[in-house]
């Protein structure tokens, strides 16, 4: 069975898309984009919904059906998302269901799945489904409290905490939160993605670790990436 990697958190604006986006081009993946909102990997993608008369995502869940996947240069395959499936999404079980049919019809090693922020039904669908569950964390109060709450109500699940958009010296004390936050649970915790600047307003469409040779002030947050993929696909966790 292929391996479902869902990229989620209870938070938005912690990295989430950038994270999904190039962890499906360094898998060799398709990425099923469920954020129904603008900033989606739908629009990194250059995938415009406006301009097309079908919604690929919903019409398959609608016929039950296995999705074409779009492909592009240096970019992840892409299932994309729509507006409307914010209102028109399956339930948790359902899109579990689906997206393990999905996995297994498209015959790859990996699936990635990009979520809503702050959750949704769809997404918890994905999460029940994954074989792994990403999550980025900013080392940022809020976003800590939110990764608490979601380590404690998800303790058994398979995640992996990955510290994003970390400073060049980390916060002693947020770092120590996280140990606090994983402690006594089977939660592991990816090497640290680094902050770089500009990335959140980055224009290409390429996935940025498709680049040769990286731009000097990607090197580091490209590294992270391939440690994170490299960890996935040898279940060095």
């Amino acid at each position: 069975m292929p391996k479902i990697i869902t990229v989620a958190a209870r938070k938005g604006g912690v990295g989430k898309t950038t994270l999904a986006y190039e962890l499906a081009y360094l898998l060799d993946a398709p990425l099923v984009d469920l954020e129904f909102d603008d900033g989606s990997a739908t629009r990194i993608w250059g995938y415009r919904h406006e301009a097309r008369t079908r919604a690929p995502l919903l019409d398959a869940i609608e016929r039950g059906t296995v999705p074409r996947v779009l492909k592009g240069h240096r970019k992840p395959d892409l299932v994309p998302c729509h507006p409307d499936f914010q209102l028109n999404q399956p339930d948790a079980d359902s899109m579990a269901t689906i997206l393990e049919t999905w996995a297994e019809q498209w015959g790859r090693d990996f699936v990635v799945v990009d979520t809503h922020g702050g959750g949704s039904p769809s997404g918890d669908g994905a999460i029940a489904a994954a074989s792994h569950v990403i999550v980025p964390v900013p080392l940022r109060t809020k976003d800590l409290n939110a990764t608490e709450s979601m380590v404690r109500e998800m303790p058994d699940f398979p995640l992996i905490l990955a510290p994003s958009m970390v400073p060049r010296v980390p916060p002693a004390a947020e770092i120590q939160r996280i140990r606090n936050i994983i402690k006594d649970t089977p939660v592991t915790v990816a090497r640290p993605i680094p902050y770089v600047r500009g990335i959140e307003t980055r224009k290409k469409r390429i996935a940025l670790t498709s680049e040769q040779p990286i731009p000097k002030a990607y090197t580091a947050f490209a590294d992270a990436l391939h440690a994170l993929a490299d960890s996935l696909k040898g279940e060095n966790l």
